[in-house]
């Protein structure tokens, strides 16, 4: 697998040596030291996206009704919820495959954002609105982050 990214960061150098890759400023301020930090991050999260992959699970949690949960067409198609006879869906980012097993979804992908994106997207779809949540305590939770 193969992953980009543009870096458009003034005063940050990015060099590729042999088999390393160097990545330097031209100043010693305290934002530049940081944004050398948040760009080396970014390329060993890169490296490890690509050589190990990233796994994020979610668990159903349901108490009034069964939530049934299903990927179609690029979204994570969440049925009956609060038994809601409208579904609900949530947005799968680039990547990231989606695989439900009995009341858990994993999720995996080589890029840590848009997996971490999907896990959002479906926590959030799956939120409980305008009910008491000390009793409507049903939803999908992230329970391992990448």
């Amino acid at each position: 697998e193969k992953l980009s990214r543009e870096f458009d960061i003034l005063g940050i150098l990015i060099e590729e040596n042999k088999d390393e890759i160097i990545v330097k400023s031209d100043s010693s301020k305290k934002r530049s030291r940081a944004s050398v930090g948040t760009v080396v991050s970014h390329i060993k999260n890169m490296i490890e996206g690509v050589t190990e992959g990233f796994t994020s699970r979610l668990k159903i949690v349901y108490s009034h009704f069964p939530i049934t949960v299903n990927v179609a067409s690029g979204k994570v198609k969440i049925e009956n919820f609060i038994g809601e006879e409208e579904p609900r869906y949530a947005e799968i980012v680039g990547g990231t495959e989606v695989e439900i097993k009995d009341d858990e979804i994993e999720l995996t992908g080589f890029d840590k954002e848009e997996v971490g994106q999907t896990a959002a997207n479906i926590e959030q779809s799956a939120r409980v609105r305008d009910r008491d949540l000390r009793v409507f305590q049903d939803g999908i939770y992230i329970i391992e982050r990448p």
